[in-house]
């Protein structure tokens, strides 16, 4: 998008601001019931280590960060009831997953900052699944099994960027009206298990258009005084433009259109408040960004990833611009935890005909090791194996001996199993949690259903037809916020399940965990509709302190002789054209000596000039001499921003080159410009942590 296109957005949604706030100052409704709330929005960074740590979400050992392509952040959004004093948090992640033990950490901290306001019960925390982001950072094993260990560093990095950006945005608060907008979206998700999808019974089939949702869900805040302080919207589709060959920091196509929406909005990341523009994440269990082009290749995902996010920021943004309809009614909220591997499922759930059923202890089958073939391969395994496995012939895939019990196999029916994750109980705790949360935030006329897991295209329609059903005459818009406040796989309809592709292969629980899902949110909605409270369930265990911390930290940084950290090693051209690539490397240290939250390894600066004249005697003759004097510097362009890449590359022991190039845009100002990169230094003699800079040559952009 051109400057003078964004340009012209902000003015159009100036004026409908200004609008808006007339007719609320005027207290004129902007739609039939509108209601006012108190509402709030904060972003903070949650970038971590970016050299050294597995990446979260293809579960390939050798894909460890090298350096960023994007920032990550937390996107949050404060809800309150002015009548009631009922308060939601709703916070969308740039991460992989939402680990449970983030999610208790993250309460821990609002506990100790404001008391009782901000619990389990009322935060929601989803992430929106980018698998471009540092992993290790959940408490349980298989979750870090490809990072090899547990991270400290990163899971604090994120879980107090996300109690940060929920902090922003209570002290944000100020009464404002929540508008909503929904519209399609087509060419921009494909389903990628159509087989399984096509296993779904004809006739509900026949209901939908499409076999992925192609809704977008927006809401736009706006403060009684016709600012507009925020914009979160919920469309199914995988952040996995980018392919298990990317070694670079981002949130993908969905981190991508914020980026696109916050920059049209003017957002200044360093500011404590700010717009703040979330995509977040919902029945996108089955849906990749990929089947259009094919596999990713390594080559040409940067520009997919590009396509795909753009396509969210413009549906988002037209949706957001025509956004007249108010949210009325209250704020409510309702949380509990339930044993996913023992809930007893009644015949109101089941299949018709069936009787009751049962869940069961977790485990994950043969065709969920052969990745999802559109987006992230893994073993060459093929998906859709329902039949005895020798599984055998895999080896050391896993580190751990077990036996699959005869029991197990028959309530897994189809799946034929190859990790009994739920049996397997390293230092007394399984591999992956089974006591997990359901939970409903309502805004007004607005359900939020937070689901643990990722959750195909038809599981998620028919959960929130029952959540719909449950609630009916009190919301009239249901959202699924999937992978949200802890994550154990997938959830398919037990159609789907049967044929074991990649998600059925992946839904822990077996083959009716969708129903017990059904009957659980069944069960919280009907409290609230009752105004009952919902009982809180078993306590899940905090495993916080039994960690074995495996990833190690940076022994010391070095420099070649007779160089010093910061020192350019390869430096910029003179002069480059708009749409060039600028390129220099430095002389550098490792960046998990500090993360930089906040902040950034680089800034592309814009050289400010001022014309200084002067006579000078040239023979016989005085002459006028005129040059450039610099009397300062503004900065264009940061690691947050997509045109910048800042890459890390280990030289010798314990030498580092950092590599930061710049594309420039075409709307570049002509003139002159520098790259100035930040970092922080280990000595090897005493631990101490310094910090250095450097700066490339000044070049010109004509």
């Amino acid at each position: 998008m051109t400057s003078k296109k964004q340009s012209g957005f902000r003015e159009i949604r100036f004026t409908l601001a200004m609008i808006l706030g007339a007719l609320m100052v005027c207290g004129l409704p902007i739609a039939a019931g509108a209601s006012n709330f108190n509402i709030g929005s904060g972003i903070y960074d949650i970038t971590g280590p970016a050299a050294e740590l597995g990446m979260m979400g293809y579960s390939m050992p050798d894909q460890k960060t090298e350096g960023i392509s994007m920032r990550l952040r937390a996107r949050a959004f404060v809800v309150v009831d002015p009548v009631n004093g009922k308060r939601v948090a709703f916070v969308s992640a740039d991460t992989g997953i939402i680990p449970q033990g983030v999610k208790q950490q993250v309460t821990k901290l609002l506990l100790s900052r404001f008391g009782g306001l901000y619990t389990d019960q009322n935060v929601l925390i989803s992430a929106n699944h980018t698998h471009s982001g540092p992993g290790a950072y959940s408490h349980y094993a298989l979750y870090n099994l490809s990072m090899l260990g547990y991270d400290s560093v990163n899971f604090n990095c994120v879980a107090n960027g996300i109690f940060q950006a929920i902090v922003r945005a209570h002290n944000n608060l100020t009464p404002g009206t929540i508008l909503i907008n929904t519209g399609q979206l087509d060419n921009c998700g494909w389903n990628r298990s159509p087989t399984a999808y096509n296993n779904n019974p004809a006739a509900e089939r026949a209901q939908y258009a499409a076999d992925t949702d192609k809704t977008m869900v927006l809401l736009k805040f706006v403060t009684s005084a016709g600012r507009e302080i925020g914009a979160l919207n919920w469309f199914a589709v995988h952040p996995t433009s980018l392919g298990n060959t990317n070694r670079l920091i981002s949130g993908d196509n969905k981190g991508y259109a914020s980026y696109l929406f916050e920059k049209a909005m003017g957002t200044n990341y360093a500011a404590t408040n700010t717009f703040v523009a979330a995509f977040a994440q919902t029945n996108s269990g089955d849906v990749s960004p990929n089947i259009y082009w094919g596999y990713p290749n390594g080559t040409d995902d940067y520009s997919h990833m590009l396509t795909i996010g753009e396509r969210q920021y413009q549906k988002a943004i037209t949706l957001y611009d025509g956004a007249t309809t108010a949210l009325s009614g209250g704020v409510d909220f309702r949380y509990q935890y339930v044993d996913f591997s023992n809930e007893i499922i009644t015949s109101a759930f089941m299949p018709s005909g069936m009787g009751g059923g049962n869940t069961c202890t977790a485990a994950i089958g043969v065709s969920m090791l052969a990745g999802s073939t559109e987006d992230g391969k893994g073993l060459d395994i093929p998906e859709g194996i329902t039949y005895p496995y020798d599984i055998s012939i895999l080896g050391t895939v896993f580190p751990w001996s077990f036996t699959i019990l005869p029991e197990d196999q028959a309530c897994h029916a189809e799946k034929p199993i190859v990790l009994p994750m739920g049996r397997i109980r390293p230092q007394g705790i399984p591999l992956t949690p089974e006591v997990l949360p359901v939970q409903i935030l309502k805004i007004g006329n607005l359900a939020i259903v937070g689901h643990p897991t990722e959750i195909t295209t038809m599981a998620g329609r028919r959960l929130r037809e029952t959540v719909q059903t449950a609630l009916s005459g009190m919301v009239d818009h249901v959202v699924i916020a999937a992978l949200s406040n802890a994550y154990a796989g997938y959830v398919a309809t037990r159609e789907e399940y049967a044929l074991q592709h990649y998600e059925g292969a992946s839904t822990h629980f077996g083959p009716y965990a969708l129903n017990a899902f059904q009957q659980r949110f069944a069960g919280i909605a009907s409290n609230m509709a009752a105004g009952a409270p919902s009982a809180p369930g078993p306590t899940p265990r905090d495993i916080a302190d039994s960690q074995l911390i495996s990833v190690l930290g940076v022994v010391f940084d070095d420099v070649p002789l007779g160089k010093s950290f910061g020192d350019v090693e390869t430096n910029v051209s003179a002069s480059y054209a708009r749409g060039n690539t600028v390129r220099v490397v430095f002389w550098g240290a490792h960046p998990r000596n500090n993360l930089r939250i906040q902040d950034t390894f680089l800034v592309v600066e814009k050289v400010n000039t001022t014309e200084v004249c002067r006579q000078e005697k040239v023979g016989c003759d005085t002459v006028l001499v005129c040059e450039d004097q610099i009397t300062g510097y503004t900065p264009v362009a940061k690691d947050g921003d997509p045109e910048t890449v800042y890459r890390w590359k280990r030289d010798g022991i314990a030498n580092s080159k950092i590599t930061i190039t710049w594309k420039i845009p075409p709307n570049a100002a002509p003139g002159k410009y520098r790259i100035r990169h930040f970092g922080n230094w280990k000595s090897g003699w005493t631990g101490a942590i310094s910090s250095y800079e450097g700066a490339s040559a000044i070049f010109t952009v004509n």
